[in-house]
């Protein structure tokens, strides 16, 4: 399979729509909130395209959108999030996802980024952090966590990133965010 990874270019508006998409059908499954239809995964795909962020695509041999990269500069471009990454869920599993990750990467080190964070929710009790009371040792949760439902994160962890905290009911009681970050530079 041919991957290619390009900036997403603000006037193509095709990628942009294919994009938006792909955000849609491949969070409806876990986090059905997050980007509920194509108008709020359009205004996100096109926030992307703002400076001081990154966006890019990852694209297949007929130039057909399979996968999408967002990042904003924070802490006056030391620290980049990543947000968000997503795949169209019929080429989840075939390592774009990773591809994707390590252009970005690669781009925050041009811009001379130290660290990449970036946030992964926990809202369908996919971990041992999830449905619990964090408090008052959140720490103590986190040295211990489990994936019980295939949460994202460990694919993050594949990828370098290591889990440095968690925000305890960020989307409700006992549904945290789990904060990962990796040094870059």
């Amino acid at each position: 399979m041919t991957i290619r990874i390009l900036p997403l270019n603000p006037d193509d508006y095709n990628a942009i729509q294919q994009a938006a998409a792909i955000l849609v059908s491949a969070f409806k499954i876990h986090w059905p909130n997050s980007w509920p239809d194509m108008d709020s995964a359009l205004q996100e795909v096109r926030q992307s395209l703002s400076p001081d962020h990154i966006s890019l695509i990852a694209v297949d041999a007929g130039e057909v959108v399979v996968g999408w990269i967002g990042g904003l500069k924070n802490y006056n471009g030391n620290v980049w999030e990543l947000h968000p990454l997503v795949i169209r869920p019929d080429m989840q599993f075939k390592g774009i996802g990773r591809v994707l990750v390590q252009k970005f990467e690669e781009l925050v080190v041009e811009y001379n980024g130290l660290t990449i964070m970036l946030g992964t929710d926990d809202e369908d009790n996919m971990t041992t952090l999830s449905g619990i009371n964090l408090y008052p040792d959140p720490c103590k949760h986190i040295s211990k966590v489990s994936n019980l439902k295939g949460h994202p994160y460990e694919f993050y962890q594949k990828c370098g990133y290591v889990i440095v905290g968690v925000i305890p009911d960020a989307n409700g009681h006992g549904k945290p965010d789990i904060l990962m970050a990796k040094r870059v530079a």
